[in-house]
């Protein structure tokens, strides 16, 4: 009982903080919010080292592996919704926007942000995972560390919260539960072990919270152009087994 627990809630629980945290600096200024704020990376940072941690440490590897005897003893038919919700809190953003509730950025400014944070993620996630070798827990490749599916879906929920947190505080948590919801069926369908998807939560976190910081010196030096009607955008991405880059162009 106390694994299901652990399992279901400690990384909803984490995320649901961040939000009441960020939460205190909304009616700050907007100028305010664009600026690198330390405060702002321990929670991610938290989450990252409890995962790299656990690479080594019996402790957390005990947790891994009873979560695991617990799933694989009550679970009889796996449930795949993961590869579909990562991609989930990210996507609500550009639906949001179609049905006329408008974020924080236009369609250019959120697609190169969103850009931006799927370049950080899927290249820190491929690098920890060539570099790490850990052994997914049902044994079908050396790529377990950290979880790609978690870390897209946690980078969707921060950005959606980034861009809709001064319309609604519900919008990002919804994100952050669908987000911690993926991770758990990472868990579930017996890819990923806890310390693969908590790790993989904070770097989504993260890599949204840096493209938000380097988006006006990118805006500036690489798109310091005048507006057309055309937008055009690639965006990578990375599903636990596949990566690739999304093209978007709107006329």
């Amino acid at each position: 009982m106390y694994s299901k627990v652990f399992l279901f809630f400690m990384v909803g629980s984490i995320g649901f903080a961040q939000q009441i945290k960020d939460s205190l600096a909304i009616n700050e200024p907007k100028e305010n919010n664009k600026k690198f704020n330390f405060k702002q990376l321990i929670i991610p940072t938290v989450l990252i080292g409890y995962g790299v941690i656990g690479i080594e440490s019996d402790g957390l590897k005990f947790i891994n592996s009873g979560i695991k005897e617990e799933v694989n003893e009550n679970i009889d038919q796996k449930i795949t919704i993961d590869d579909f919700s990562q991609y989930a809190p990210a996507a609500s953003v550009y639906a949001l926007n179609a049905f006329g509730i408008k974020g924080k950025h236009n369609f250019k400014d959120r697609t190169i942000i969103l850009a931006t944070s799927y370049l950080l993620m899927s290249s820190t996630v491929l690098s920890l995972k060539s570099i790490t070798k850990v052994e997914r827990p049902d044994g079908s490749a050396f790529n377990s560390f950290p979880s790609g599916h978690t870390a897209t879906a946690f980078a969707g929920a921060e950005f959606l919260w980034q861009e809709y947190k001064d319309v609604s505080v519900w919008y990002g948590i919804s994100g952050y539960i669908v987000a911690a919801g993926t991770g758990a069926f990472r868990i579930y369908n017996d890819k990923h072990w806890l310390t693969d998807v908590v790790a993989g939560a904070g770097i989504g976190i993260l890599s949204t919270k840096v493209a938000y910081w380097l988006h006006p010196f990118i805006q500036k030096t690489i798109f310091n152009s005048k507006e057309t009607n055309s937008t055009t955008a690639m965006t990578p991405f990375y599903n636990g087994n596949q990566f690739g880059v999304g093209f978007l162009r709107r006329f």
